[in-house]
């Protein structure tokens, strides 16, 4: 359950971002920063 809620706030945050950024570029650093960020509350819940 609390994978889905952050892996659906995760794709919310994606999908603002891009809509909120003017190049493909900005883009793929929005992603990546997503990405990590998700990356540190998964490891975080695991403790």
């Amino acid at each position: 359950m609390m994978k889905k809620t952050i892996v659906t706030l995760m794709l919310t945050a994606v999908a603002l971002s891009a809509a909120a950024c003017n190049t493909v570029q900005g883009v793929g650093k929005d992603i990546e920063s997503v990405g990590r960020k998700g990356e540190q509350v998964l490891d975080d819940a695991k403790k």
